[in-house]
């Protein structure tokens, strides 16, 4: 019996650290897509007019990976590993043998994924069978077979099944109307059930008031449920000591992954513009540098004299928001400016379509990130990365061509 208790007790152990660390993972991975989310509409509301969303969409193939980015984005292609998708509406209706990375206001994945699967966005539909582990973030998410783990967060969540690993579940609304065999970690305000609904593993649910939650018996007897209160969720992520290799890995993965969709994003939609960006900073990146530090110290200075009028403090909000936004976006350019620079000193020409462009960001985010991970040098490589592209969005904006009168 003393046997059974200690490794009763060293289960409960792994559990509580594994539950900790995909927690703390996966509101880093969060914050981070809403974040570039921002950075994103924001490049599109100021570099070009809308896109069609009928246009074709351009691919890039590279092995049997392939990459795919547009208006309205389809994939039904054979024999496949990787695939890579943006766009407004995004649809993956073949089978892929690796993983699936996903991101778009509407996105709906009907095939088989092999691997892992990635998807973002706002309506998120995950149909097809995953064979790995499933990851969604957005605001209405239905995910049906996973072979693996399954982390949801969003607002209305619908969680089909089966789910043969753990389950990490963070909504407003959540129904389940299938088995998950593993643990689930849950919080929502509003919880539901199918018939076919069950809970195999330990439920540790998240509460504002405890046992206001109705788990039926048959989803999960009261002997396997571990009901916490709501602030606990924010609360035990918050340790310092959560940091693990592990999650290193995955917010390194995931920042590297959502860099390089911007970055491809932007330059699919407006090579021009970009291209622009791209002389500037190569042809004068000293004054692109100075530039974007006296953009960026005017936009935060503007806080300083909008507190001194009192009036003005309800404009700090809007002053602070531009300074974040100028700066995603500048760190979206250099990086893409970097990659660029890259592919120039091994030999490669200037980017002059699709896939140049797309293995640019990709080799630029991996090298911006991972410069970021050395300590201090990190940091300024980081701020003279942003401030550099700054100074050449802002350079770039703020050249008006001259309006003749009477269209002379």
């Amino acid at each position: 019996m003393r046997r059974r208790t200690t490794a009763n007790a060293r289960t409960c152990g792994r559990l509580e650290d594994n539950t900790k660390i995909f927690k703390t993972s996966w509101r880093l991975s969060f914050r981070l897509f809403l974040c570039t989310s921002l950075v994103w509409v924001s490049l599109l509301a100021l570099f070009v007019a809308p896109v069609n969303a009928q246009q074709e969409a351009e691919t890039l193939v590279l092995g049997k990976d392939h990459f795919l980015a547009g208006g309205t984005v389809t994939f039904n292609k054979d024999n496949v590993d990787d695939l890579f998708m943006a766009g407004e509406t995004v649809h993956a209706k073949s089978d892929i043998s690796g993983s699936a990375h996903l991101a778009g206001r509407s996105v709906e994945v009907m095939g088989t994924v092999g691997g892992d699967a990635y998807l973002a966005g706002m309506n998120l539909v995950l149909g097809g069978k995953v064979v790995g582990d499933a990851t969604l973030a957005g605001y209405d998410a239905r995910v049906g077979e996973v072979g693996g783990d399954l982390r949801l967060a969003g607002s209305v969540l619908v969680v089909q099944g089966p789910v043969a690993g753990c389950a990490l579940i963070d909504g407003d609304e959540v129904r389940i109307e299938g088995p998950i065999l593993g643990d689930v970690l849950l919080k929502s305000r509003t919880l539901s059930f199918s018939d076919e609904a069950r809970i195999e593993g330990q439920l540790i649910l998240f509460e504002e008031e405890l046992g206001m939650q109705s788990i039926p018996t048959r989803v999960a007897p009261e002997d396997r449920i571990e009901r916490r209160e709501i602030w606990e969720w924010e609360d035990s992520t918050s340790d310092s000591k959560l940091t693990s290799w592990s999650q290193v890995v995955i917010a390194y993965c995931i920042q590297v992954l959502v860099i390089s969709l911007l970055a491809i994003l932007a330059a699919g939609v407006a090579p021009q513009k970009i291209a622009g960006l791209r002389r500037t900073v190569f042809d004068h990146p000293i004054r692109a540098l100075m530039r974007g530090f006296f953009v960026e110290s005017a936009v935060m200075g503007s806080c300083i004299l909008f507190a001194m009028t009192l009036i003005g403090i309800v404009l700090i909000p809007i002053s602070l928001l531009v300074t974040l936004v100028l700066g995603g976006i500048g760190y979206v350019v250099a990086v893409y400016c970097l990659g660029v620079g890259l592919l120039l000193v091994f030999g490669r020409p200037e980017p002059d379509g699709f896939g140049t462009r797309a293995l640019a960001a990709v080799l630029g985010a991996v090298v911006a990130r991972s410069l970021a991970l050395i300590p201090f040098l990190g940091w300024f490589t980081f701020l003279a990365l942003t401030l550099v592209g700054v100074g050449a969005f802002t350079f770039n904006w703020c050249q008006a061509k001259p309006v003749l009168a009477n269209g002379s």
